[in-house]
């Protein structure tokens, strides 16, 4: 058996997705409904689909789309995929383990997306394993000419409880997206923060959490504020 070296493998995994790229680009172009429109993408990455995360990501989304009608949103849920982090360091899949993340890579690589908000649950201080396995994948993206470099990005975190380790979190989601050069902005205004900080465990949940949406506005305002700045335009 002939043995694959880690950079082969990352290299084959570009070439795909590239390849899936040149399959979706076409269909993603003709959704454009304003001329110059931008794109946002918001990703969970909760194992859990339409919870907490989830949530504060949409609120997160309207929040940027009203800035601007130039201004297109779309969440993407992480829950339920089968994404293992360990291809990024060339550790094959089993034979017939399925693999979701390739099909991402064209939306993530797309120019019109020029925003990208990643939001996590907290587990032990840090990012879900989904997340972690997520970033990890997006070497293939590092090595395809960085293709998320200067694509503006913000992150969304969500406690348990109120200072349940979000900040931290959200800094360590922050360094796997400056390898990316990427532009990462904070939540801005009225108190300008590492990111967006929400606390589920509120009477309600994340929706009455006045504080954390707070932030959460603030931020989506923001990402699209300098997603239309770096497009050129207001």
């Amino acid at each position: 058996m002939q043995s694959v070296t880690r950079r082969d493998f990352v290299r084959n995994s570009v070439a795909a997705g590239a390849a899936a790229a040149t399959v979706v680009a076409p269909a993603a172009a003709e959704s454009v409904p304003h001329e110059g429109a931008i794109k946002i993408v918001a990703i969970s990455c909760s194992p859990r689909k339409g919870k907490s995360t989830a949530t504060a990501l949409g609120v997160c989304l309207q929040a940027a789309k009203e800035v601007s009608p130039r201004i297109e949103t779309e969440l993407v849920e992480l829950a339920g995929l089968r994404i293992d982090g360990n291809i990024a360091a060339g550790v094959p899949l089993a034979q017939g383990e399925p693999d979701d993340f390739p099909p991402l890579v064209p939306n993530l690589a797309d120019p019109r997306v020029r925003g990208i908000i990643l939001g996590t649950p907290v587990y032990f201080g840090n990012m879900s394993s989904l997340c972690r396995a997520f970033l990890e994948r997006c070497i293939v993206l590092y090595q395809d000419k960085f293709a998320l470099r200067n694509k503006v990005a913000g992150v969304v975190a969500v406690g348990g409880t109120r200072n349940g380790g979000q900040e931290v979190t959200i800094q360590s989601v922050q360094i796997s997206l400056f390898c990316n050069e990427m532009i990462l902005v904070g939540n801005g205004r009225p108190s300008p923060r590492h990111g967006a900080t929400v606390w589920s465990g509120a009477e309600g949940g994340v929706l009455k959490d006045e504080i954390g949406l707070t932030t959460v506005k603030a931020l989506g305002r923001r990402v699209a504020e300098v997603a239309l700045l770096v497009a050129g335009g207001h």
